[in-house]
């Protein structure tokens, strides 16, 4: 049975005016780009592919530095035409008033910008550029004024680690609606940063799981670390935590998630560069249903500690890890630092008999459709939690206010 393809990222460019230090790209071609770059005919030809099928895919253009290409607006014009729900991850230097303004009209619904440190020259040393840091927050500023939904992505290192609780307040601030915390996958250009230790990552993602428990303003929000969720239920093991594994929160390549290249590449993720097949001359969704290597991450027979460890159906670890260390897309996590305990196997989250009252299908109807499979899932789990089996729009409004207090944000990247 086809898998639903709930995000997929666009490289649409590898050309960049920055030189960032942990960029997964081949750095050999990131100053001038491919010679095969996708056109604008191609990428709008794919985005129709895409929505073929469903308009809840969330589209994500990105690069090198997607603002470098002319065509953006039109892309995103076209995307948005279809009802997909489309966002744009970029390092913000580019990102001016005028093509704020102009994006917005073009559909896009939000952006993610990058910010690395608090700091001025550790931004600057690590994107490659002086002066990055300050073009940075002066885009991150005009999003505010312009009311475009942001959020601000932090790719954690041992450069930065300490920064955790700083860059968590900033983003409050400035009233970014998630923070993405990016684990780094050492590939490409990263290969030469010297990743934390597992212990720092273990403590990371507990310093995230406490700071999201004492905020409502802001969805804080690991990326590339599936071992959250192991972490999150060891401190309150529920339903919720759960929600999980080949149908969540674990790992997501090639299962929800997918990538492609510049040139029109498939393949599972941006960190696992196997590419398999071309999007320009075969259907997208034919590539997605029938590729072997992403049927084998759908059903994985995962080896070392990650095949033996209890929690694999909820975290499985990262993939791309142990393939950028020895090709193995199967092997061990090298950076979660937990010991299997020969317990049994925690089971993700399976929906049970539950009923959906049609007020309140009508009203996850409404919420975007990227998100609503998480949503409908948390409801679930809530809902089973406190010993019913009904759901109905009361829980929803609980659910959002336990989420966010009183002062609810509004919801990333909603239509208006």
């Amino acid at each position: 049975m086809p898998t639903d393809l709930d995000l997929l990222a666009i490289n649409l460019t590898k050309r960049c005016n920055l030189s960032c230090k942990h960029c997964y790209l081949d750095a050999s071609t990131i100053k001038d780009g491919s010679t095969n770059e996708l056109t604008t005919k191609q990428v709008c030809d794919l985005l129709s592919e895409i929505s073929s099928r469903s308009n809840k895919t969330m589209i994500v253009l990105t690069g090198g530095e997607p603002l470098l290409r002319k065509d953006l607006e039109i892309i995103i014009s076209h995307g948005d035409s279809l009802g997909l729900s489309i966002v744009l991850g970029t390092n913000g230097t580019a990102l001016t008033r005028r093509r704020i303004t102009k994006l917005k009209n073009a559909g896009l619904m939000g952006v993610g910008i990058s910010v690395d440190s608090m700091d001025m020259a550790t931004h600057d040393n690590f994107r490659g550029k002086p002066g990055s840091w300050q073009q940075t927050m002066d885009a991150i500023d005009y999003c505010n004024d312009l009311d475009l939904s942001l959020q601000i992505h932090y790719s954690i290192n041992k450069f930065n680690i300490n920064e955790l609780e700083s860059i968590i307040d900033f983003s409050i601030k400035k009233k970014a609606v998630s923070l993405n915390i990016f684990f780094l996958v050492c590939t490409g250009r990263g290969k030469s940063i010297a990743d934390i230790t597992p212990e720092q990552y273990e403590e990371s993602l507990l310093a995230i799981i406490e700071a999201q428990k004492n905020t409502d303003k802001i969805i804080i929000r690991p990326r590339c670390a599936p071992h959250y969720k192991r972490v999150a239920y060891q401190l309150n093991p529920s339903n919720l935590n759960r929600i999980s594994g080949y149908d969540g929160d674990g790992c997501i390549a090639g299962i929800h998630y997918a990538r492609v290249t510049d040139t029109g590449k498939l393949t599972a993720c941006p960190y696992i560069d196997n590419e398999l097949g071309d999007t320009t001359n075969n259907n997208f969704w034919q590539l997605w249903d029938t590729s072997a290597e992403l049927n084998s991450l759908r059903n994985p027979i995962l080896e070392g500690k990650c095949g033996v460890c209890e929690y694999r159906q909820i975290c499985g670890g990262c993939r791309a890890r142990p393939f950028a260390i020895d090709s193995n897309l199967m092997g061990e996590d090298s950076l979660c630092a937990y010991t299997p305990g020969n317990k049994e196997l925690i089971q993700p989250y399976s929906s049970m008999e539950i009923i959906w009252s049609d007020e309140a299908k009508q009203k996850l109807s409404r919420v975007p459709g990227f998100i609503q499979k998480m949503v409908k899932k948390r409801a679930e789990a809530y809902v089973i939690e406190i010993g019913e089996n009904i759901i109905l729009p009361s829980h929803l409004e609980k659910l959002a206010t336990k989420r966010f207090g009183g002062n609810k944000p509004k919801m990333p990247f909603f239509r208006k």
